[in-house]
């Protein structure tokens, strides 16, 4: 039975089974952060359409899929035991416990995020936190992944990284929250983690075919899906921080002044980089700023001001630009920068909210009571920021190796994540779905490699799996007859019968 009901002023009440009074929940409260999690969701899909259209064509689909399987997978997972083990009241300062196992209990009552939304409402709302984790991650699986072993890891790696990340982040039991560790919407659960998980992925798995030489210096094969999901992460991005207050006040619009401001400063400092090379204007470039600037603005959305929101952009935008030049030192093939833009941004976000979080901004709320940053006098919270980024970098690499041996260790292979070179050579989405985002649209153009890169046999063996396969090679033959037939007929040669 459920002891709800409404006072004269329409707000929702619960009551204790004795009759007490136990919380009043306001509707606007409630209906922002349920809007919120609609806004977040809509970044799962935004995160698939932006990789999408950084890789070649023949492997555009394969990114927008994962990033619907991973929220399907995340979505039972989360239901579970995912949402327990991050949010249980119960739990230890690392991990929680199995108290809401299958969201038993998870309902009407206060929330352990905040008492002004119920624990319901709390719990959809992380889910979308907990879902759009995995696909920044195993973006790192570009173009060298097989399909079906990574939703084994997604359901293996939420469980085993995300769900205690987030448990010492945000559970008033985690010994990150009771040291005093600042993170408002997710810096180090979700960008450091996903970041570093993302350049654990690229080594294991290995650099893709070609790495290393002109071939894989290619441009972006769909720079609108960029722009495209930019925009959809852009959008979110309000939910993901301004509902990040978890009830409709002025720390919430606070956030989202700046999580704006933080984008648009970080995607012209990118861009102005980017022209000083080879003075083009570049959309790519604008939408990569964007993006880390956001990132950075992260943690620090409910802690600092506007002007302050502009330095956050300046610092990911510079920042992470270099760091995507990490990889040509390092020699690791982390084909989306994946590391630079969340695990490097994500760092910049934390360290600048050791320093510009103000205790003024945390109280927009009315309740939130903060030691501040530097600018409040308070030197150790840069420490304690510090301390959260590299236990989350170490955290996460050395779990997510773990995760990527062990699977690769798995009996009969089943689980090991590394395609075949035939199925690199064609394409994911053709060896791994049979399907394609553009049909045969240039399809051949990146299958018929250069005579003095591979040889004569380089597609010998690959197979697709759409309904009319090979029809590359086909269309080859056929052109190849074509040609042989013209040059017999020149040098006099005829198959057709002579008759007598």
């Amino acid at each position: 039975m459920v002891n709800i009901t409404y006072d004269a002023s329409g707000q929702l009440e619960y009551y204790m089974p004795n009759g007490t009074l136990a919380g009043v929940y306001n509707g606007g409260d409630i209906a922002w952060t349920l809007a919120s999690t609609a806004l977040v969701w809509i970044m799962i899909p935004g995160v698939g359409f932006f990789y999408s259209g950084l890789l070649r064509r023949k492997n555009a689909l394969s990114m927008i899929y994962l990033s619907m399987m991973t929220l399907a997978v995340v979505s039972f997972q989360w239901f579970f035991w995912g949402f327990s083990l991050a949010f249980s009241e119960t739990g230890s300062a690392f991990i929680g416990d199995l108290k809401y196992f299958g969201l038993k209990g998870v309902l009407e009552q206060p929330s352990i995020g905040s008492t002004r939304i119920p624990s319901i409402v709390f719990c959809v709302y992380q889910l979308m936190f907990a879902a759009i984790t995995p696909i920044l991650a195993i973006g790192a699986v570009a173009e060298r992944s097989k399909l079906g072993p990574l939703m084994v890891f997604v359901f293996v790696w939420s469980t085993l990284v995300y769900d205690p990340i987030a448990c010492w982040t945000w559970n008033s039991n985690g010994w990150s929250f009771v040291l005093g560790g600042l993170d408002f919407a997710g810096g180090t659960p979700v960008h450091i983690s996903s970041g570093t998980a993302g350049l654990a992925i690229s080594i294991y798995l290995g650099k893709r075919r070609g790495w290393g030489t002109e071939r894989l210096a290619y441009k972006p094969h769909n720079t609108s899906y960029v722009v495209l999901g930019t925009v959809f992460l852009w959008f979110g991005w309000f939910g993901f921080n301004g509902g990040s207050a978890l009830c409709a006040n002025l720390r919430a619009a606070q956030a989202c002044i700046v999580t704006n401001l933080a984008a648009s400063v970080g995607g012209l400092t990118w861009m102005l980089w980017d022209y000083r090379l080879e003075k083009k204007w570049s959309a790519v470039g604008f939408c990569s700023g964007a993006i880390a600037g956001l990132v950075a603005i992260t943690p620090a959305s409910g802690f600092v001001g506007s002007p302050a929101a502009v330095l956050f952009g300046v610092a990911a935008g510079t920042i992470c630009n270099f760091a995507t030049q990490l990889k040509f030192f390092f020699h690791y093939d982390d084909a989306l920068d994946i590391f630079a833009s969340h695990a490097i941004g994500g760092v910049v976000g934390n360290v600048l909210t050791g320093i510009f979080a103000q205790k003024s901004v945390a109280a927009f709320d009315g309740v939130s009571v903060i030691g501040g940053g530097w600018l409040d006098g308070h030197f150790i919270q840069l420490g304690y920021q510090i301390a959260d980024s590299v236990s989350g970098m170490s955290y996460s690499f050395v779990m997510t190796t773990i995760i990527l041996w062990a699977m690769h260790f798995f009996p009969g292979g089943y689980l090991e994540l590394r395609c075949s070179e035939e199925s690199e050579i064609i394409g994911i989405d053709d060896a791994e779905m049979g399907e394609y985002a553009y049909d045969y649209v240039g399809l051949e153009t990146e299958l018929a490699p250069p005579k003095h890169t591979f040889g004569e046999d380089a597609l010998e063996g690959a197979v697709g799996g759409g309904r009319e396969p090979m029809h590359h090679v086909h269309h080859q033959e056929r052109k190849a007859s074509s040609e042989g037939s013209r040059a017999d007929e020149k040098d006099g040669v005829s198959e057709t019968p002579v008759s007598a």
